[in-house]
């Protein structure tokens, strides 16, 4: 961009017109799936595979009964599904930086942070999707709502809120990254133990007892451990409080980076 579009551009934009912009961009994103049907499988697909393979591929051997582990893992799949549906922030981040499309939103008369508040906006209507999806399947194979209506909304809350404070950490990454596939090894590589190693698919009771210390305190442990209480039955209150610390926590961390990490940019 050069200084004659700098000195065009207005010095500001209103909170309304930048939300605005941001819904504007938000359904740009939304309608890429469209040229990008991986994506789509991945978020919508994949967490059906892996519900299905781990109910009833290990669902007698862990819980012996393929009915009651689906009770226990639904939660824990939907909890690991979200994390992994966040990668795409910075994903789509990192393209549109390398691409040229964020310099050419930058010329615009527009908000300089509805661009990046149009990819998480997005994210979370995938979110939303992908939660549905998982639970309208899971009682499709038997699973069953333990509590009532507030305990299913409120831990569809509790999930989205979980996935906007963890959605600046590939937020960071989308923006510090050489290219898309680096985005995407460093994110799986962080994940994937902080995912396993907790009680989506198996009570930390049964693991090596050096690994129980770090399940017990996993995010993805809390969280798990909160969506079961609100959607079955269990303990809600201390596994729910300590999952939002732990959103705060990194969003209070990842959030002012990725903000300085996107100013430096432009």
């Amino acid at each position: 961009m050069n200084e004659r579009t700098r000195r065009q551009r207005p010095r500001g934009v209103g909170l309304l017109s930048g939300l605005q912009q941001t819904v504007t961009l938000a359904w740009r994103t939304l309608l890429q799936l469209r040229h990008n049907p991986l994506e789509l499988v991945d978020f919508s697909i994949q967490p059906v595979l892996f519900l299905l393979l781990f109910t009833y591929v290990f669902g007698g051997a862990i819980a012996g009964s393929v009915r009651e582990y689906l009770t226990f893992v639904l939660p824990g799949i939907v909890v690991m599904n979200m994390m992994f549906v966040t990668v795409y922030v910075g994903l789509g981040l990192n393209n549109d930086l390398t691409k040229g499309v964020f310099d050419r939103l930058r010329s615009l008369p527009i908000a300089r942070w509805a661009p990046l508040a149009g990819r998480i906006t997005a994210d979370m209507v995938k979110q939303g999707w992908s939660i549905l999806l998982l639970l309208a399947i899971g009682m499709i194979m038997g699973f069953r709502v333990g509590t009532n209506v507030l305990g299913v909304v409120a831990a569809f809350m509790l999930l989205l809120a979980f996935a906007l404070a963890f959605s600046w950490v590939t937020v960071l990454l989308g923006l510090l990254a050489r290219d898309a596939e680096r985005v995407q090894v460093y994110a799986y590589v962080a994940l994937f133990p902080i995912t396993f190693v907790s009680s989506a698919f198996a009570p930390p009771e049964t693991m090596p007892g050096w690994l129980q210390g770090f399940a017990s305190v996993n995010p993805v442990t809390l969280l798990s451990d909160a969506c079961r209480g609100l959607l079955t039955e269990g303990p809600v209150l201390r596994p729910a409080v300590l999952s939002l610390l732990w959103a705060l926590g990194i969003a209070a961390v990842f959030a002012p980076l990725s903000v300085r990490a996107f100013r430096r940019k432009g």
